[in-house]
């Protein structure tokens, strides 16, 4: 049983981070991509558990997008939720922002998406609820995923499925 439907907004993860001297590069103070890599893994699983209710894997990081430099001692903003269902798996978008503790303002740094897979205790995947959209946004952001996701089987030789 895949559970009752969920709302995207019910997956939201949003996580607050600051970069510290050891996750740059040193002498430029820019932020290693790696790092960034891993706190965006972080906030998408838990969006991802949030909507399948338990244990996910992450099988693919589709698109990741450096927008604009991250320094050192910015404060780090991620935004995650998922995009799309199918039966096992989940596109989860990730949206990092830095804001600007004094003027309250953001500026918006990097995007990725990600696909993860739900899976039991053994490991096997298994069923997720499906997604009930709400809102414009939730429905175009589904459209987008489904077309991210049928260039990902065609790229895997796999054809849209």
């Amino acid at each position: 049983m895949a559970g009752t439907a969920l709302t995207p907004s019910a997956s939201r993860c949003v996580m607050t981070q600051i970069v510290m001297p050891g996750h740059t590069n040193g002498a430029a103070g820019v932020m290693f991509g790696g790092v960034m890599m891993q706190w965006i893994d972080v906030c998408a699983g838990v969006a991802a558990m949030r909507h399948c209710g338990g244990r996910v894997v992450t099988a693919s990081i589709d698109r990741l997008d450096f927008l604009h430099p991250v320094r050192v001692s910015d404060v780090v903003v991620l935004n995650a939720q998922v995009n799309y269902t199918g039966r096992t798996s989940m596109e989860v978008g990730c949206r990092v922002e830095t804001e600007d503790m004094l003027t309250r303002t953001r500026r918006y740094t990097t995007k990725a998406y990600l696909t993860f897979v739900a899976v039991d205790e053994i490991g096997a995947p298994r069923q997720v609820p499906p997604l009930v959209l709400e809102t414009d946004d939730d429905k175009r952001r589904y459209v987008q995923a489904q077309e991210r996701r049928a260039d990902r089987l065609r790229a895997a030789g796999r054809g849209a499925r």
